[in-house]
């Protein structure tokens, strides 16, 4: 339900700084079950310009609302923005081919950090070493 709320709270927040000289756009479908006694919800919304947005769920075990969904809308040029999520006790997992993702690792590292590494490595053998002349 708090994914529900954030996300109409954005779409609120972006239509106040958008220009209407664009015509209205129609509700095609919008339909929400609210929380039943353990938890369950859903909620889905489509509109006449193709955004699509779908979310179900349930309360988790440790009381906070789980939830999955996915939402899209189309791209100038004529492709769909797809995304898909998770929301549960290990946060916000969002998945779409348009998010950024990290290089693969493992990666070269490079021969400076290696420099320090090593650097590091016999400061503390060094450390090591006098605290064993000390005792």
């Amino acid at each position: 339900m708090k994914t529900i709320a954030f996300f109409l709270l954005v779409a609120v927040a972006a239509a106040d700084k958008m220009p209407f000289a664009a015509p209205p756009v129609a509700i095609l479908r919008s339909d929400q079950h609210t929380p039943n006694e353990d938890g369950a919800h859903s909620f889905d919304f489509e509109a006449e310009n193709g955004i699509e947005f779908h979310v179900s769920g349930s309360q988790g075990a440790t009381g906070g609302a789980n939830s999955i969904g996915d939402w899209s809308y189309p791209l100038p040029d004529g492709s769909t923005a797809e995304f898909k999520f998770v929301a549960n006790e290990n946060g916000y997992q969002p998945e779409s081919s348009l998010l950024p993702v990290a290089p693969a690792f493992p990666h070269p590292i490079p021969d400076f950090v290696m420099r320090q590494i090593e650097f590091a490595e016999q400061q503390r053998a060094a450390e090591a070493r006098q605290s064993s002349y000390e005792n």
